[in-house]
């Protein structure tokens, strides 16, 4: 990615494909000089105010003057955008061979196409937005759930800055009490208090980053959702219930033992965590050469799973199957689910030669029964019953949550050399390192190679 902002960029903003509307974004100094250069307007007195739509046609700037596309075309002058520099944006017809030849035509008079991120990247570097509003942005399109875009529109809303902020300054102060200490070091009355240090830095700086550490995992769940295998004997539902959670006939279902041969795996929203539900062929001992294959990718699915559903058929006994395959999963974080109670005369089988089992959820997948309670129990599982994340909706990212951890360390070394009596200036350095990397965090001191990894994960004209 480019290093100079110098340059007016452009892109196509809208997603590949065909639709009513699609849009092209340019974005510099050159940005409305293109457009006159491009646009007819229908109104010829058009003086092109700010932040207003004017209807017109883009034509070729020489030669045969030929019509791209009727469109209405937007120009909007710095600082009052999104890269804070001036924008023009393009709303043509959907098609895109409408768009390309629109984009070539802006190319070919002067501006460059626009990286992965790059307007994004612009925003930031023009200070409109911090790097944790940044890597919003990059949440908000991944998003998969709407407790997922109501996360990220935390993020974008400025919460992790506002979070930081008052540990940074923490930070400062404590860290200018040990320079004026540093400086005048004769001084008969003690300038630092290391015992009131000691009580400011636990409160206003360990405590807090030890409370953002903590909504890191829940981060994570939101953003990138768990994987759960639904395992069992051939025939005991597997299939069915995977129709069921996603209300939709995805997997086929019979009565024919091995009806599926293969994984088959869709992403559902269970209580705003998006997880990926895999159904495998049942695993039994006298397949044949096909079906092995399956129950081969089912064993290799389970042991990467976040979670198992160990499906067992209610209306029989416990077998010797259920057992050996019960043997195999057990290592894996698991939820015994009982199906078919519609047809098992209240009567549920005995479990006591599973070991170990915990609870179990009856259901019957056929009839959408305790569907909402193996929902409740698959979100409790994977977040320890933690209904949401605190903090005001506050969760890090990996990147976050990596500088938090060294931020933390710092803090904790600063206290013990506090504790100890240690020499100030060695105290400021580990305030100093401290301070660094919450600045990482939101952007004040992260490397280009930092930045260019967080900005290529965009997608073009965002």
């Amino acid at each position: 990615m480019k290093d100079s902002c110098s340059d007016t960029i452009a892109a196509i903003s809208t997603p590949p494909g065909a639709g009513g509307i699609g849009i092209i974004r340019i974005s510099g100094g050159m940005a409305r000089q293109i457009l006159t250069a491009l646009f007819q307007p229908k109104d010829a007195s058009c003086r092109f105010q700010s932040h207003r739509l004017y209807y017109g046609h883009i034509r070729e700037p020489h030669g045969s003057r030929k019509i791209l596309d009727e469109v209405l075309a937007v120009y909007m002058a710095a600082p009052h955008t999104y890269t804070r520099e001036d924008v023009v944006e393009i709303h043509c017809h959907g098609s895109f061979l409408v768009l390309q030849s629109i984009l070539e035509l802006i190319l070919a008079s002067g501006a460059v196409l626009a990286a992965p991120g790059e307007f994004t990247k612009r925003a930031f570097l023009n200070g409109r937005i911090d790097l944790t509003q940044a890597e919003a942005v990059i949440d908000i399109l991944a998003a998969r759930t709407r407790k997922g875009v109501d996360l990220a529109q935390e993020q974008l809303s400025g919460a992790m800055f506002r979070k930081i902020e008052p540990i940074r300054q923490s930070l400062v102060r404590a860290r200018a009490i040990l320079e004026v200490a540093i400086d005048f070091p004769d001084e008969d009355v003690e300038i630092a208090d290391h015992a009131s240090l000691i009580r400011q830095l636990e409160g206003e700086v360990a405590g807090p980053l030890a409370g953002l550490l903590h909504n890191a995992d829940a981060g994570r769940l939101y953003r990138e959702g768990i994987a759960i295998v639904i395992a069992g004997l051939p025939n005991v539902g597997k299939s069915s219930l995977l129709n069921t959670i996603l209300q939709e006939e995805r997997a086929l279902v019979t009565a024919i033992p091995g009806t599926t041969r293969d994984s088959i795996e869709e992403v559902v929203d269970i209580m705003g965590i998006p997880v990926r539900i895999i159904d495998t062929a049942g695993i039994r001992d006298d397949a044949g050469e096909v079906e092995v294959l399956g129950i081969r990718r089912a064993r290799e699915l389970i042991n990467t799973a976040d979670l198992v559903l160990f499906l067992i058929d209610g209306a029989r006994a416990v077998s010797d199957g259920d057992r050996r395959l019960y043997a195999q999963v057990c290592h894996k974080p698991l939820i015994p689910v009982i199906n078919k109670i519609d047809i098992c005369a209240g009567k549920l089988p005995d479990l006591s030669s599973l070991v170990g089992m915990g609870k179990c959820v009856a259901i019957s997948a056929r009839e959408q029964q305790g569907i909402e309670e193996l929902k409740s129990a698959i979100f409790a599982a994977v977040t320890s019953g933690r209904e949401q994340w605190e903090e005001g909706g506050c969760a890090p990212n990996l990147r976050h949550k990596l500088a938090l951890v060294a931020a933390s360390e710092a803090c904790a070394d600063a206290l013990a050399a506090l504790r100890i009596g240690l020499t100030n200036d060695l105290i400021a350095v580990d305030l100093q390192e401290c301070l660094l990397c919450l600045s990482e965090i939101v952007g004040e001191t992260t490397t280009e190679d930092i930045l260019d990894v967080i900005f290529q994960q965009f997608c073009l004209g965002k």
